[in-house]
């Protein structure tokens, strides 16, 4: 959000408007004015002394008398009175555009009691960048402030005075707020003179800014002045989805541009036949689907217990003549298709399309069942019941659990002794080595084990 030169940069920074007092929030374009005499080499015979001064970058502007030793032209920065202090502008518009300016915004000249003091120098710029810096931090440390005292308000933007004597918050809320506490913790901690203004989520986002969804800035931050009431009618008169997430703009409200052709679609709507949301034929009863205004069509379609079926467009005129006819209480046999609306279904009638509502079924997708998962848990104690579970644990006692067999050794399948010695018949043939009581002489255990048991005897 900027102008060309903004996005320029040198080796001491960056330069464009944000040398001249910064962009602020938003962009270069908010509420801006042209002042196309100021080009022209003519001199005013009856010059206006007052001229239009825009502050932060056109957040708001205000009217000032210019004395005859001043010198200041348009795009002058200018050091202006405010009453409490002095603040610090651009010359907007000068000589007899502004008087235009006044006629339009129903200002009087009596009205008009500040003046301009002198042209801005360096060092006033420099204060007035001073301060534009402070503004952000402050609005964070703000909003601190306001969320530990509970209060149901919103800060949208902090806007302090040329010379940093006094501050506006912005906020937003959704009704009276008792800021009193809220304007001491504030005149504490930022040692200025603090000034408390609600605004509503319009006037926020025009001081914020930002890329509508056509791609452009903002309309309320760039010229749109005055706010008008928008309803979701005209959405409908406009045969728009109500949808809100695409009718709603960056600052949570319908869109304002739902306005600038409202009227157009109302007019061409006037020569629509009224009260024309159902005809009667001697197939049925079609119901209006849709309009389409500036091709002057309407789309109507049958009424049947399996759904709609095809769609017939109708040029007004086929519409006003059947309509006399129910009217009348006759029924046409079918809608025929007016020419001019034949150009709709040329391409279906091409590929072939048809209505095959409740004619083909789809068959029912037949679903796998889970397998079970089996108990792995092997030799682990059962799980202890979670808190709040009255289920009973299916793990049974660890006495009551099988121990899984041990893997087999195939080198160790012919020297294994059998399960049950005194068993007949399954016990293995003795070898030399052995003997009768089952002793190994080649094992050199075996005599100890043949003296041990002799003792016994």
């Amino acid at each position: 959000m900027g102008c060309l030169g903004c996005s320029t940069c040198s080796s001491n920074g960056v330069n464009g408007c944000q040398s001249n007092g910064g962009c602020g929030s938003g962009g270069c374009n908010r509420l801006n004015t042209f002042d196309w005499l100021s080009n022209l080499e003519i001199a005013d015979i009856d010059p206006f002394a007052i001229v239009e001064v825009s502050f932060k970058n056109g957040s708001h502007k205000g009217f000032f008398q210019v004395p005859e030793t001043v010198r200041i032209v348009t795009g002058d920065m200018a050091v202006v009175e405010t009453g409490n202090g002095y603040d610090i502008g651009k010359v907007s518009l000068s000589g007899e555009l502004v008087r235009y300016q006044m006629k339009k915004k129903r200002i009087g000249e009596s009205s008009v009691m500040n003046q301009v003091i002198r042209r801005a120098n360096e060092r006033d710029l420099e204060r007035l960048q001073e301060a534009r810096e402070q503004e952000r931090p402050t609005m964070v440390r703000a909003r601190a402030i306001s969320r530990t005292l509970g209060l149901d308000m919103k800060i949208g933007d902090v806007e302090f005075q040329g010379d940093k004597r006094k501050a506006t918050f912005y906020y937003t809320a959704d009704g009276r707020v008792d800021f009193r506490e809220l304007i001491r913790h504030f005149a504490k901690e930022f040692r200025v003179k603090i000034e408390m203004r609600q605004i509503g989520a319009r006037q926020e986002s025009a001081r914020i800014g930002g890329i509508g969804s056509c791609g452009r800035e903002l309309c309320c931050s760039t010229w749109l002045s005055d706010f008008k009431s928008v309803s979701t009618a005209a959405a409908r008169y406009q045969n728009l989805a109500i949808n809100q997430t695409k009718l709603s703009g960056q600052c949570g409200r319908l869109k304002c541009c739902l306005n600038y052709e409202l009227d157009t679609y109302l007019d061409a709507l006037e020569a629509f036949p009224e009260n024309s949301e159902r005809l009667e034929t001697l197939k049925g009863r079609g119901v209006l689907i849709k309009t389409d205004i500036f091709k002057r069509i309407m789309f109507y379609a049958y009424d049947h217990e399996r759904g709609r079926g095809q769609i017939y467009p109708l040029d007004l005129e086929k519409v006003r003549e059947i309509k006399e006819m129910n009217q009348r209480g006759e029924k046409p046999a079918d809608f025929e298709i007016s020419p001019n609306a034949s150009t709709y279904f040329a391409a279906e009638a091409e590929i072939g399309f048809a209505d095959v509502t409740g004619e083909i079924e789809l068959p029912e997708e037949k679903r796998r069942k889970k397998k079970k998962k089996k108990n792995r848990g092997g030799d682990r104690g059962p799980e202890p019941p979670r808190q709040g579970d009255r289920r009973p644990s299916n793990n049974p006692p660890r006495d009551q659990r099988k121990s899984p067999p041990p893997p087999r050794d195939p080198s160790s399948e012919t020297n294994r002794p059998p399960a049950n010695p005194d068993a007949p018949g399954k016990q293995p043939p003795q070898t030399d080595g052995e003997n009768k009581e089952g002793g190994n002489r080649n094992n050199p255990g075996w005599k100890k084990r043949d003296n041990r048991n002799n003792k016994r005897k």
